[in-house]
């Protein structure tokens, strides 16, 4: 049987809101990534808060806790369908967060949420991020399973009132959760004895300012063990024009074995923005 194509998952994500991808990478590696993790699950202590949840714990930095979190941020298709849901919106996306989150028994449903409400941009224009959850367990109706609202990404949402009924997000580890930022969703309840794990991975426009502290997540001592695909979606890149320049220049500079004093600031510039500060800056020199 063929597998659906991007076209299938990404009509999915733009009609409801959201999709779940089965068995989009091999158990094993979940598992791996599982193990990468435990010794900080076992930290971590539980969140403080009623919409974090005095039931869940939750840790970022991902990526420099295990090498499979990088493979899951630069998984194909996941990719894929975050450039086309942001592409338009940006010059590049970033990623948003890479955070670890383990429900345990007793926590309550989370409050009913759209994660694009972090910016107080106008909504509605187009979207501010795609978010992933990677089951680290299985996810169940009775252990917490992600509750999503289909539909709610064309709505304007403001009373819990307004929402139908969820869709419970029952599905295992080697599957994906995509759901838009406009999306309502929330965690369920733990109503069993055992935790439930998941890691989720977000995208977001690539000018806005991320969830996660990349930059502090990901020093330049971390972030050159990266891949540069890597590197860039974890801050290392400028967003043209000039956006998020250290110096003047790209910020990978800073991964490089020696980083000058002093780098020469340098143009980092769309093509058309180019091509009209070239012309208007040879007119200039014209008249010297």
């Amino acid at each position: 049987m063929t597998a659906p194509s991007e076209a299938y998952w990404l009509d999915q994500l733009q009609e409801d809101g959201y999709c779940i991808i089965p068995q989009l990478v091999a158990e094993q590696q979940i598992a791996a990534l599982d193990a990468d993790l435990e010794g900080a699950f076992a930290q971590a202590p539980l969140g403080k808060g009623d919409f974090y949840g005095h039931r869940t714990k939750r840790f970022g930095s991902l990526l420099r806790r295990s090498q499979v979190a990088g493979d899951l941020v630069l998984q194909p298709l996941v990719l894929s369908l975050a450039r086309a849901i942001l592409g338009s919106a940006c010059d590049r996306i970033q990623l948003n967060v890479a955070q670890a989150i383990a429900i345990h028994p007793g926590e309550i449903e989370q409050f009913p949420h759209c994660d694009q409400d972090m910016w107080a941009g106008r909504k509605g224009d187009h979207e501010y991020l795609l978010n992933v959850i990677w089951p680290l367990t299985e996810f169940t109706e009775e252990n917490g399973a992600t509750r999503i609202y289909p539909g709610t990404h064309k709505q304007a949402i403001e009373s819990l009132d307004q929402l139908n009924d969820p869709i419970v997000a029952e599905c295992g580890p080697g599957d994906a959760i995509c759901f838009l930022g406009s999306t309502v969703h929330g965690a369920g309840p733990n109503q069993t004895e055992d935790v439930r794990r998941g890691v989720v991975i977000g995208y977001s426009l690539g000018w806005l300012k991320p969830y996660e502290n990349l930059w502090l997540a990901y020093p330049p001592a971390v972030a050159k063990e990266f891949s540069p695909e890597l590197a860039e979606l974890a801050g290392y890149v400028q967003h043209r024009p000039n956006l998020g320049n250290f110096e003047g220049q790209c910020p990978s500079v800073l991964l490089s074995d020696k980083v000058p004093e002093f780098p020469q600031a340098t143009d980092s510039l769309r093509p058309d923005q180019k091509e009209a500060v070239r012309e208007f800056a040879e007119t200039r020199r014209a008249r010297l």
